[in-house]
């Protein structure tokens, strides 16, 4: 999971080439850092503390051999292993510092949050990582009630297409694209109509549920395939309108999971995962 940045509700979009104030609220820039999230210890505990902290469990694990012996506790010891390796392996955190890469990958992905992570994104992809989640902005970057235009035009639009575009490059110049299902969406749509909001000097669109757009990439998907479409205000679906359930089940078919399987709960009742079908149109 990349998360661009800590959530912060007074700063927003790709910092810091396209960062915006939220509300014209002040902000300081030395609050905004991009880095990997979860690899660094809290402020609070040293690196030298969190050593003795892990000599204290080694000494209570020797006097618990026992618990080697036991299949589960093996596996959350490797588990445990790996987060320590995260938190305190200098060569791992290197690994995840995505400002370190030459200029020419940084100046084609973009200098600034979304170019980052995307290309955090690749790295995980090319090292294995069977699911990776991209957070492109902070909670409401794209929730845009206000300045809806400028903001897309000027702020949010440029790293995403720069960041998305030089991913997909990559995923295909290494012969990872068709094995890489990459979906792009966000919750609901907006609304068809523009909505004022005394918060902002020009007009945007508020939260819509009727109808949204979802991008599809990889994964043995077909590229420049348009499904669907909506009705003359944006409004509601036209023709061939898809479920939230038929972009799930388009996800799972691409994972290769057959459409009759099942998962059983702890009463040992079976329950479909499928819901919907795959688009067809897709593939």
């Amino acid at each position: 999971f990349i998360e661009a940045s800590p959530y912060h509700n007074i700063q927003r979009g790709a910092y810091p080439e396209y960062n915006f104030p939220n509300l014209g609220l002040p902000f300081r820039e030395e609050d905004r850092v991009f880095r990997a999230p979860n690899l660094t210890l809290p402020h609070s505990l040293t690196s030298a503390r969190f050593t003795r902290r892990l000599d204290v469990l080694r000494s209570i694990e020797r006097q618990q051999r026992h618990l080697d012996e036991a299949a589960s506790a093996r596996s959350f010891g490797r588990l445990r292993d790996g987060a320590i390796s995260l938190l305190n392996d200098p060569k791992v955190r290197h690994a995840f510092d995505v400002t370190n890469e030459k200029d020419t990958e940084q100046i084609r992905y973009g200098r600034n949050s979304y170019g980052w992570s995307l290309l955090m994104a690749r790295r995980l992809i090319e090292a294995g990582v069977p699911l990776v989640q991209v957070n492109l902005g902070n909670n409401e970057t794209w929730d845009t009630h206000g300045d809806a235009f400028p903001r897309f035009k000027e702020k949010l639009f440029p790293p995403t297409d720069r960041g998305l575009s030089a991913l997909l490059d990559d995923l295909h110049e290494r012969g990872l694209l068709e094995s890489t299902l990459i979906v792009m969406a966000g919750e609901f749509g907006r609304t068809p109509k523009l909505e004022t909001n005394r918060h902002y000097k020009l007009p945007g669109r508020d939260h819509w549920g009727a109808v949204q757009t979802v991008f599809f990439a990889g994964g043995g998907t077909r590229g420049g395939t348009v499904v669907g479409s909506s009705d003359k205000i944006a409004g509601y679906p036209a023709a061939n309108p898809q479920k939230p359930e038929n972009m799930a089940a388009t996800i799972y078919h691409s994972l290769g999971i057959p459409e009759d399987a099942s998962w059983r709960d702890d009463l040992d009742r079976p329950h479909q995962i499928y819901h919907g079908e795959p688009i067809a149109d897709l593939f």
